[in-house]
């Protein structure tokens, strides 16, 4: 009887615990959870920090919603910036070097500014390519970049060394350990007066490697040596922007690119295909047509013309535009010759057809010219628009 006595009394004391009510505060508080499970781990951190507070009160609930929304929205506010680039041009400045440049750090994402370091935006460069820069070097002399690359050439790299507003800027970019970088002639004859190879090993082209200090010079066709990079001229160009590719995005990226400019294309065997196969014989200076048109890809018509120009062939670049300015691929501007009906008044032995696939039709509408040509090549998606004219027995040759 005592036994069951002290249990009966004992009953009353056995709701106790329940006074807490757990279950029922927490039925309460599950709900609004489920579908703000992001925030979770900051309510648990928060009831660390407060152990003593079980019961949880409107208060406590609304640092949740309020703390999240405030990080989304500052990260909204301040998405990853785009890398920016400097790549300044001059009188004479070498073409190949600073379009291959532009084309490629734009197409892995990059922000690029083309300056001028002349009075004016148009600058005829070494091979006598006219180049429409974006802007004036002194209307970007307080931007921050990434990354400013020196193309070569001469005098180009003497015009770049002697612009004063350049020199400032790449001297405290350097100072910041932020990527600069130099090729051809440039490293030598703009970087070294300036006092920014000190310590540093560097490449540049073979007539000027004499002017760079024994010890620290390397005659590797690309160097990187911390924050600088050098180059040796326009036949590394693709090596070298590729490289600074590597170091603003990545290697994937700089692969991704070179991939799709078909740079590391292994297939030798298939990169000529000569049709109707005859003797190119001339007792005469090459005569060269190169119509380009808004969206031609400017990379393609610089490095052309510049070669076919070295090789002492007279080339015509011609605009099939109302105007003689050319918007080309990659926001890339350059002034034709002339345009294309003063230019189909004479005869060429070859005409070449370096466009992409937005300017294929505005070549299409001047295929007359196929009466004043002996010889025509072409690249990119021009094949479908010279496959129509095969009533003509040209001698093509296919890149």
């Amino acid at each position: 009887m005592k036994q069951t006595l002290m249990t009966t009394t004992t009953l009353p004391y056995l709701p106790a615990p329940l006074k807490l009510k757990t279950t029922s505060s927490m039925s309460v508080l599950a709900p609004p959870l489920v579908p703000r499970f992001k925030w979770f781990a900051v309510s648990v951190s928060q009831q660390r920090k407060n152990p003593a507070s079980k019961t949880p009160s409107k208060a406590s609930t609304n640092p949740l919603p309020t703390s999240t929304p405030a990080t989304s929205t500052s990260a909204i506010a301040n998405p990853p910036k785009n890398k920016k680039v400097l790549v300044p041009i001059g009188f004479g400045t070498e073409e190949m070097e600073a379009v291959i440049m532009v084309d490629v750090l734009r197409r892995a994402g990059a922000e690029v500014t083309l300056a001028s370091v002349e009075p004016q935006l148009e600058v005829e460069a070494s091979g006598g390519t006219r180049l429409v820069a974006d802007t004036l070097i002194a209307d970007c002399s307080r931007e921050i970049f990434d990354l400013i690359a020196l193309p070569g050439g001469m005098p180009g790299s003497a015009r770049l060394r002697d612009c004063e507003i350049l020199r400032n800027m790449t001297s405290k970019h350097a100072e910041e350990k932020r990527l600069y970088g130099a090729i051809c002639a440039a490293p030598a004859v703009t970087l070294l007066p300036w006092g920014l190879l000190k310590r540093k090993q560097m490449t540049c082209h073979p007539a000027f490697s004499d002017k760079l200090p024994t010890f620290w010079a390397v005659k590797s066709n690309n160097h990187v040596h911390g924050e600088l990079t050098t180059s040796r001229g326009p036949g590394t160009s693709f090596a070298f922007a590729l490289s600074l590719v590597n170091q603003l995005f990545g290697e994937a990226r700089a692969q991704k690119i070179g991939n799709s400019l078909l740079l590391d294309d292994a297939d030798e065997a298939n990169r000529k295909d000569e049709h109707n196969e005859a003797q190119w014989s001339l007792n005469h200076t090459p005569q060269v047509l190169l119509p380009v048109a808004n969206g031609s890809e400017v990379i393609e018509v610089v490095t052309i013309v510049d070669i076919l120009r070295r090789a002492r062939a007279t080339v015509v670049v011609a605009s099939v535009e109302k105007s003689m300015q050319i918007l080309g691929s990659q926001a890339l501007t350059i002034v034709a010759d002339s345009l294309i009906s003063t230019a189909a008044e004479a005869t060429y032995d070859l005409i070449i057809l370096p466009v992409s696939c937005s300017s294929s039709f505005s070549i299409k509408l001047h295929l007359p010219l196929r009466y004043h040509v002996l010889r025509i090549g072409y690249l990119c998606s021009v094949l479908s628009i010279v496959n129509q004219i095969k009533e003509y027995n040209f001698h093509l040759l296919v890149c």
